[in-house]
């Protein structure tokens, strides 16, 4: 078999419907689009747009509240800390800070906040600060031998979750 022996299987592809060739194509002249009006015309895209009619993401009623003073926690698990610990990325002898795990890369983007979370097992005796944290997470740091400082600011954040 050579290159210019090869072939498609009969019927594997189809020529696409070229509009707007002349009268005998069947989709000449006005190319199926109709006559005048504005979807007639190029560049025109109505999108959400039902001819007059309420459109369906207006009928449908709305639901939930966004708060605009939330406050946007990224989350830590211990497991991931006690991976940058292990990874020498993390001294936890020190006190550790938001600063520290961002330079660590634990974090990125902080927004408001780190928050502590529980997921994984904790075996180093740590001092962390962090914006807030879950009891359970609070409960394995003590375990561990450490302590959890909830900084103040996000203090009264927390106790609204």
């Amino acid at each position: 078999m050579r290159l210019n022996e090869l072939a498609d299987n009969p019927g594997a592809t189809k020529n696409r419907k070229r509009i707007g060739r002349g009268i005998g194509s069947g989709k000449g002249k006005t190319g199926g689009r109709g006559v005048k009006g504005q979807k007639s015309r190029s560049g025109v895209a109505i999108k959400g747009f039902e001819g007059g009619q309420m459109p369906l993401y207006q009928r449908l009623p709305k639901r939930g509240f966004n708060n605009i003073n939330r406050k946007n926690f990224v989350p830590v698990n211990l497991g991931r800390l006690q991976e940058a610990i292990d990874a020498k990325k993390i001294d936890a002898k020190k006190t550790i800070t938001i600063e520290l795990l961002k330079a660590a890369g634990v974090v990125n983007g902080v927004k408001d906040g780190v928050r502590l979370l529980a997921k994984g097992e904790l075996k180093a005796k740590i001092t962390i600060e962090v914006s807030g944290a879950s009891a359970a997470a609070v409960a394995a740091v003590e375990k561990a031998g450490g302590t959890v400082a909830v900084t103040p600011a996000a203090a009264s954040a927390e106790t609204s979750e």
